[in-house]
């Protein structure tokens, strides 16, 4: 569980270099392994990545979730791409 903004900002700023040598839990790698899937190859997520999700003890509603929180980003962002809708400067 993360404390503190100083331990989010470190976490975060691992995740994005590199999730895989972060320092956060093997279950969420495998989170992170299926929205990167999803985001980059939808149609190549099979049954083995939701077997994956499930070793972690995550339910079909979490699995659902997950889906529906990557799946949203990822139309937020094309939309807004797709419009050419540039960032504020306090968010870039």
């Amino acid at each position: 569980m993360i404390r503190d903004d100083e331990q989010a900002d470190k976490i975060l700023s691992g995740i994005l270099d590199d999730y895989n040598s972060a320092p956060i839990t093997e279950k969420e790698k495998a989170m992170l392994d299926y929205a990167v899937k999803l985001t980059e190859k939808p149609a190549a997520v099979k049954k083995e990545d939701f077997d994956k999700l499930r070793k972690f003890e995550l339910s079909d509603k979490d699995i659902l979730d997950l889906n529906q929180v990557v799946a949203y980003f990822n139309y937020v962002n094309r939309t807004a791409d797709g419009l050419g809708i540039e960032l504020e400067d306090e968010h870039k």
